[in-house]
């Protein structure tokens, strides 16, 4: 007597399942795109998917950098290098080339911007010695104020100082810290898988609200914003890369941009994606005790994708009024547009609050500043989420190649 055993075919969701995280990202953002073309009516009822994965990444990033820096310091053993001096100066460099770029290609290709939109509410920093002073005041922040307000900086501040108390604790609190740590990072898991849910209500609620009706307008100003940064994230990052690690940097950076930056591009919000690029470095097998540090350095200071925003839109209301800007005018542009934007990067409005502070180099009023701010607003839609992208994908290159430079190990780009 012989027993058959039947092996049933796996369901369609099974097949969804056993795809790679990406791939189902793909799939979510291709039915957002349908839904919100065939039923935009419908788009705000799975809006909320997209609402509730930025919540999570954002409810969860405070903690899981507090944790995990801290945990990574008080276990760190001494003598083992963490890298982070060389992946700060890849970030100046990284910020300073991309304001370059904006500037080289807004005198290649002048924009002309129509205002007489109104102003933008919000106020706008009153000067560098202003930002800087923000900065240094976010570092000392009340710890329970910073983790409330995901204050990277301060957060930051008071997770290495605690790690570094910490180190001298006996071994079952070190443990412990761990122990938190890898729970903490078992809840990113969970948030991260439902990626491809919250990307499909993102893509449709966006569309579905405001569509690209009203970007067709300033289509010559977003081609130079977003020709930037592609521009840098195609052709200067892999130049950095290359100068590090002596071999092709293209693996690495299409990686980070397919891992990375499509998350970053539809939450358009460096700090929810802090969690995905901490995973991405984990599973490219870098040191935690160098990437716990350098990624949530790098969702508050590298910000290249800002620099060209800032230095762009600048360029083009100096324009627009028929101001001549000399080269070593246009020279302290990119100074100032890097490193306001590192200083600033947690006011409402991101980068476009800083245009005023950077048309001031030119003379040109506030009330018309602000106007240029209310243009940043409408085309937010691609600009932000282009200029997420770039920030947030590009720390994870800089981070990696800075750690394959210093230790000579191959990187795991084989990933699932």
């Amino acid at each position: 007597m012989t027993t058959e055993t039947t092996i049933e075919a796996p369901t369609a969701l099974q097949r969804l399942m056993r795809l790679s995280l990406i791939s189902q990202i793909a799939i979510g953002l291709v039915l957002g795109i349908i839904l919100a073309m065939v039923a935009p009516e419908a788009t705000k009822a799975v809006a909320i998917l997209g609402d509730l994965f930025i919540a999570g990444l954002k409810s969860v990033a405070p903690i899981l950098v507090f944790v995990l820096v801290m945990a990574s310091i008080a276990s760190h053993e001494h003598g083992q290098p963490t890298h982070i001096r060389p992946i700060l100066m890849l970030y100046v460099i990284s910020t300073l080339a991309a304001a370059l770029v904006a500037v080289i290609a807004s005198f290649a290709f002048p924009t002309t911007l129509v205002l007489n939109a109104p102003a933008a509410a919000g106020a706008p920093p009153g000067g560098i010695i202003v930002v800087l002073k923000n900065l240094l005041l976010s570092a000392v922040t009340n710890p329970v104020k910073a983790l409330m307000e995901a204050n990277f900086i301060g957060i930051l501040a008071w997770a290495i100082g605690l790690g570094l108390v910490l180190r001298h604790a006996n071994a079952a609190t070190r443990a412990m810290l761990n122990d938190l740590a890898d729970a903490v990072t078992s809840i990113v898991h969970v948030v991260i898988r439902f990626a491809p849910l919250g990307i499909f209500g993102l893509v449709a609620g966006t569309l579905g609200d405001s569509g690209l009706d009203a970007l067709l307008g300033y289509g010559r100003l977003l081609l130079v914003i977003v020709g930037c940064m592609l521009f840098v994230a195609l052709v200067v990052n892999p130049l950095i890369v290359f100068w590090k690690i002596r071999s092709n940097p293209y693996p690495l950076v299409f990686t980070c941009l397919r891992e990375s930056a499509v998350t970053a591009f539809f939450t358009r919000s460096s700090a929810a994606n802090i969690p995905v690029n901490m995973e991405l470095c984990k599973r490219m097998g870098l040191h935690e005790d160098t990437y716990s540090i350098s990624i949530p350095l790098g969702a508050t200071v590298n910000m290249a994708g800002a620099a060209i925003t800032i230095s762009v839109m600048t360029l083009a209301a100096a324009h627009t009024l028929g101001i001549q800007v000399d080269i070593p005018t246009a020279l302290l542009l990119c100074i100032v547009s890097s490193f306001a934007a590192a200083g600033v990067s947690g006011v409402a409005g991101g980068s476009l609050l800083l245009i005023p502070m950077a048309t001031a180099l030119f003379g040109i009023a506030t009330d018309v500043a602000m106007q240029v701010v209310a243009i940043g607003f409408v085309i937010s839609v691609v600009q932000d989420s282009a200029e997420t992208a770039l920030n947030s994908s590009t720390d994870v290159v800089l981070t990696a190649a800075a750690c394959a430079a210093e230790t000579g190990e191959p990187l795991n780009l084989e990933l699932a």
